[in-house]
């Protein structure tokens, strides 16, 4: 019968038997590849809003009265999300408070450092200047974990850097210089350096934390960084400036949710080209809200930032699967 195992005492003259094909892993489900993507472009989504609550809270609270509130309210969600997985409160055992300690140093950084970015540029240009942490964790990635990308990832972090160049350039135009555009981009451009040491340390974190782990303790120790900002000088919060600062917590825990579904659904390589479509969201909400748009030549580089960042994440994908289908020597 088809799939019987030969008997084996049958004599020399029975035709040999081929060695058993080991059965491919089933890929993801087309239906959850589906959910993890629309999850990411939530995600994607998500993480805009909360950008644009920060620049709108920056007209009158100090950074570090953004932090607090961002990190405090996305508490809320993100323990919410532990006890539905029923996580809470066994998630909060860790074996690296260190490694905790070093990413939040990063993460913090970053976190203080975007939010200059986004008092001082268009939500779009900010929004691109984020794209860089890919790039930025190529030589990252290099120098402290060994690894050895391609041509084609070197390549696109170069162009990403060209892309920066673009950007600056209409701060140079006139008799006079744009110090809003220059503080901007460079505090984007530290951002992105510090977003890249913070992946590093989280990939580092995964080996023994699970998400909401990470995340929950990054919310406490920045809103605990955050509260330290207190004795130099809060606002009180009313109306809008409030509903803000507690928008950008609540915003920002749920995109963190959704980020970590979506990478339970469907391979990251499926999901990282989504992640690029916050720029459209960033574009359409400074046009709806700010009225604003870029210059060209700033618009362009963002792009080039964008596109340049996407490269990575599907070169490698593409490099594996084309090393998959060439046959063995």
């Amino acid at each position: 019968m088809p799939g019987q195992t030969p008997d084996p005492s049958a004599g020399s003259h029975a035709e040999p038997v081929p060695e058993p094909v080991p059965e491919p892993i089933p890929p993801p489900s087309s239906a959850g590849s589906r959910g993890g993507v629309l999850l990411r472009l939530v995600s994607a989504g998500l993480f805009v809003v909360m950008s644009l609550f920060v620049r709108l809270a920056t007209v009158e609270a100090p950074i570090g009265q953004i932090v607090f509130y961002r990190s405090a309210f996305a508490l809320l969600p993100i323990v919410a999300y532990l006890m539905w997985r029923r996580q809470f409160p066994r998630a909060l055992k860790t074996r690296q408070p260190a490694g905790h300690l070093r990413r939040n140093l990063y993460g913090g950084a970053a976190m203080v450092l975007s939010f200059i970015s986004l008092a001082y540029l268009p939500l779009a240009l900010a929004t691109a200047l984020g794209f860089l942490a890919p790039l930025l964790a190529v030589p990252a990635a290099m120098l402290f974990l060994r690894e050895r990308p391609g041509a084609v990832a070197i390549g696109a972090a170069l162009a990403g850097f060209a892309g920066v160049v673009l950007m600056l350039a209409p701060a140079f135009e006139g008799p006079r210089l744009d110090h809003d555009t220059i503080i901007g981009v460079a505090a984007g451009l530290a951002m992105a350096v510090a977003t890249a040491a913070g992946r590093v340390e989280i990939k580092t974190l995964t080996a023994t934390e699970a998400p909401g782990t990470i995340a929950f303790y990054f919310a406490v120790i920045c809103a605990l960084g955050g509260l330290a900002s207190w004795p130099f000088g809060w606002i009180t919060p009313t109306g809008h400036s409030l509903a803000y600062l507690i928008g950008a917590g609540i915003s920002g825990g749920l995109a963190h949710i959704a980020m970590t579904e979506a990478m339970a659904r469907a391979p990251v390589s499926t999901q990282a080209p989504f992640d690029y479509t916050a720029m459209l969201w960033a574009l359409m909400l400074d046009a709806l809200i700010f009225g604003l748009l870029p210059s060209p030549v700033s618009l362009a580089g963002a792009f080039v930032i964008a596109a340049s960042a996407l490269v990575v994440p599907l070169a490698g994908r593409f490099g594996a699967r084309s090393e998959a289908l060439r046959p063995a020597s």
